[in-house]
């Protein structure tokens, strides 16, 4: 059996295994060799296997490090090696990546299927913006205050359901389930609400053992990277059955996964101080490294910019988030995945879900022309977002993309 820089070679459309190639990737990339994203990609006829993103190619590293490691259909076998090990990939990456490559190493982005690039084992999502809390909480409880009593404790959060996370791409199909009808009692049907919350996701690399917290200044050791996340939401749905208890059908039926994970290193420069947070959290929530970032999310409704949400202003960080998740003794394992929540700012053009946009479809928003409040079916909406970059410049997150699909 030929090994994997054969058989890249051949698959690849080269008959001659000794050519070499190089990449070129504009100045302005943001997929440059600073950044370096990983994701798991198909090549015409072949198996899955793990690959780095440069410009507009994939670096096959089963073959540009020949590694069997690699040769495998999720990160998830790279990901449980440790930091120790991510970090010497990634220089062994950058290394080859600047030098000629084996051509049966390199694809054209364009020639390659995407695929989920974890086997997520389990998924949190929280609720971390203060902005988007104070803005559901007064649409919610507009004679109350908007913040329940707990939200400047803790990291609200709610576990979701692993077997439908979807890579980005993939069509969303429009969720069945019980929503309040005008005379109070419930119907059944498909959603009428259907909205996005635009997320960042944390990927956990190195898990933890049943009854060992991770402290926040652990984050770096368990967290391999970062990806895009759009969870799909059926507001009418989970504003029926969220009483009293959390987030069930109304979110289940599918979240997005962008098909490149960012590794936590090439963030470095988008390190950035939490805003301020009081009163001040419990000693073991107390962020001393400050896990704040500086990232910038778009979001776009039929190829129309309709919002710039900041990661920035995310009051829980992500290390506080994770530290929250296991302080009870709860285990992690690789491949495990918690997300931020919508990623909300102060103005109506910052806002991270059409909820908040519209204002509970109170205030519709103009796309194409069109007065829109929710989602309808062959609706896309693509979320990216920008991050300064190790030597200067941005990079960019891999997107997460998805259109509706009429109700099965």
């Amino acid at each position: 059996m030929p090994g994997p820089g054969r058989d890249g070679a051949r698959r690849n459309g080269s008959d001659d295994v000794n050519s070499r190639v190089r990449i070129e990737v504009p100045a302005d990339s943001g997929f440059g060799l600073e950044h370096l994203p990983y994701g798991v990609f198909r090549p015409l006829g072949g198996p899955p296997r793990v690959g780095a993103r440069l410009g507009d190619s994939v670096i096959d590293l089963a073959v540009a490090l020949d590694d069997p490691m690699f040769a495998q259909p999720t990160l998830n076998a790279f990901m449980t090696q440790g930091p120790r090990c991510w970090r010497e990939i990634r220089e062994r990456v950058r290394d080859v990546a600047e030098a000629e490559l084996p051509a049966g190493a390199v694809y054209p982005l364009r020639a390659v299927r995407l695929d989920l690039p974890i086997q997520v084992g389990d998924y949190v999502d929280f609720y971390a913006s203060l902005d988007h809390a104070t803005a559901l909480g007064r649409m919610l409880r507009p004679d109350g205050e908007p913040l329940l009593p707990n939200w400047r404790h803790l990291p609200v959060g709610y576990h979701g359901r692993a077997g439908t996370v979807v890579v980005s791409g993939t069509d969303v199909i429009r969720p069945y389930g019980q929503r309040r009808s005008d005379s109070g009692a419930p119907d059944f049907g498909p959603t009428r609400r259907l909205d996005i919350e635009a997320e960042l996701g944390f990927v956990v690399g190195a898990g933890s053992a049943l009854g060992q917290p991770i402290g926040t200044g652990e984050f770096a050791d368990h967290v391999f990277g970062v990806a895009l996340v759009n969870d799909w939401s059926a507001r009418d749905i989970q504003a029926w059955e969220g009483q009293p208890l959390g987030p069930f059908l109304g979110k289940s039926f599918a979240t997005s996964l962008s098909a490149w994970v960012t590794p936590l290193d090439a963030l470095s420069q988008a390190r950035i101080p939490l805003p301020p947070q009081h009163p001040e959290p419990l000693p073991y929530l107390r962020d001393a490294a400050g896990w704040g970032l500086d990232i910038a999310v778009r979001v776009a409704w039929n190829g129309q910019l309709v919002s710039t949400p900041p990661y920035r202003r995310m009051y829980w960080s992500p290390a506080q988030m994770l530290a929250h998740l296991t302080v009870n003794g709860a285990s992690t394992r690789t491949g495990d995945l918690f997300a931020s929540g919508t990623i909300s700012g102060a103005d109506r053009g910052e806002r991270g879900s059409l909820m908040e946009m519209t204002w509970g479809g109170a205030e519709p928003l103009e796309v194409n022309g069109v007065q829109r409040t929710f989602l309808q079916d062959g609706d896309e909406m693509v979320i990216t977002a920008t991050a300064p970059a190790v030597g200067g410049g941005r990079l960019e997150l891999g997107e997460v993309r998805g259109r509706i699909a009429k109700a099965a």
